[in-house]
């Protein structure tokens, strides 16, 4: 598994209940190949990053012609946080889900929202279990490409949701608590404890079956790093300067994401009894929850154990109150503003907040070296929403924003792309997919792909 002349790129180290994978070092690389190489062994990414109940969209739309590069120096409100970033994503506009419409059913655009935004199809009406929608554009990927990978995607989000039930007029709660489907009929849970998906990423497969070794690992704490640094101390002395320093980042980041883990464990176990306590694992800052999480999808894209993810930000209909953004009120509730100026103002301070959290991401994918250049130069990272207007309930013109260059198939980013109106947003999936290395013919109500 470790050598000093050539390491391979599934390499991992080991301790008793601990799997660390390794993220892209040069030993992985032959010196003789290694510009052709290196640009091979960086797989295309794809990630979904998803909003709920709309976007006040007069403080979204970019202003200029369509193509327009570079984007404007001054950017609406709600795309200010993200400006430093101008030049690694694009605006598009004009797309739509038409199974978000009710076509005939009655109220639930919210479930319809959630249901259609991957899988680009109208939800079956009905709260009972023959729940019927569409395969979402990311599990079409991860039956492609997940046998590449440990995970053939991963389904994250900060909001933990019911999956039975009806929680949108006669829709069942698994339309609005989810956006990834496995089949038309089986939607894919969220995972929403970092706890678990650390856990899950770094466990072991060959973890100890005796009880009371386990328990007594639990009691002393032991860290993952701890589990396997021996082997890492090994790694170290066959690797160049270069390498050792990607290592050493590598492993300062992975004990980064556990000691907060650690902490926001620790913080729930002090708080006052009044309060709902978090899961296990699960901060009670949503900032804190919200880039603990972004860490994980960038440690999984870096050591290459899916390249496939779903991220929700909060669910759908969902009344999260974000105290942070300095809004003391619930989210679904404002977007209902009739035009009340006030609650449109929070509305967007709401907003605004969400992306300040996504260019968390985007500076930890954008600063992560991955063979011939960065995680983003390497991946699609998609963010919006499946409602524009969340007062109307509009599912046209939905705020879309796309970052990463596709490993070179995305050259140009920084633009406002203005697609002709109704265009599916599933001809932007279609073409995703064809950069992914997947090829469809349709997916839901594609009409075929579109120029990014």
């Amino acid at each position: 598994m470790i050598s000093s002349r050539h390491l391979p790129r599934r390499a991992v180290i080991k301790g008793l209940g601990a799997t660390l994978a390794l993220p892209f070092l040069d030993a992985m690389v032959p010196a003789f190949a290694r510009a052709a190489q290196l640009h091979a062994a960086s797989p295309t990414r794809m990630a979904f990053v998803y909003v709920p109940n709309g976007i006040i969209m007069d403080e979204w739309t970019v202003p200029g012609l369509d193509g327009a590069f570079p984007l404007p120096t001054t950017f609406p409100r709600i795309l200010q946080p993200a400006a430093a970033y101008r030049d690694q994503f694009s605006i598009l506009s004009g797309l739509m889900q038409d199974g978000g419409r009710a076509h005939g059913d009655g109220p639930g655009d919210h479930a319809r929202a959630g249901a259609s935004y991957l899988t680009s199809a109208h939800p079956k009406e009905t709260a009972g279990a023959d729940i019927q929608a569409g395969i979402s554009v990311d599990q079409v990927a991860a039956q492609h490409i997940g046998g590449q990978t440990r995970f053939p995607s991963l389904e994250l989000g900060c909001e933990e949701g019911l999956y039975g039930g009806n929680c949108d007029g006669r829709y069942s709660c698994a339309y609005s608590n989810t956006i990834s489907w496995r089949t038309p009929s089986a939607p894919m849970p969220q995972e929403t404890s970092p706890r678990a998906v650390f856990e899950r990423m770094f466990g072991g497969a060959d973890i100890d079956p005796d009880p009371v070794r386990r328990a007594r690992r639990a009691a002393y704490d032991q860290s993952v790093l701890d589990l396997v640094l021996e082997q890492a101390k090994t790694l170290q002395g066959t690797l160049g300067a270069t390498d050792r320093r990607k290592l050493d980042e590598y492993l300062y980041s992975v004990r980064d994401i556990e000691k907060r883990i650690v902490q926001a464990e620790q913080d729930a176990d002090v708080a006052p009894p009044e309060l709902a306590r978090p899961r296990p694992g699960v901060p009670q800052s949503f900032i804190a929850h919200a880039r603990l999480m972004f860490d994980l999808m960038t440690v999984a894209f870096q050591t290459d154990m899916t390249r496939v993810i779903t991220f929700m930000i909060a669910l759908e209909l969902g009344n999260k109150v974000y105290d942070e953004a300095g809004v003391s009120e619930a989210h679904h509730g404002l977007t209902h503003h009739r035009g009340d100026a006030g609650k449109i103002e929070k509305i967007t301070q709401i907003n605004r907040f969400h992306v300040e959290q996504f260019t968390h991401l985007l500076e930890r994918l954008s600063t992560t070296n991955d063979g011939d250049g960065t995680l983003l130069d390497h991946s699609m990272v998609v963010y919006g929403a499946g409602i524009s207007d969340g007062n109307r309930h509009h599912h046209h013109d939905l705020p879309t924003l796309l970052a990463g260059r596709a490993g070179g198939r995305i050259p140009t980013q920084g633009r406002h792309v203005s697609y002709a109106p109704e265009t599916p947003m599933a001809n932007l999936f279609v073409t995703m997919l064809d950069h992914m290395g997947v090829e469809v013919e349709t997916l839901g109500d594609s009409t075929g792909g579109v120029a990014i």
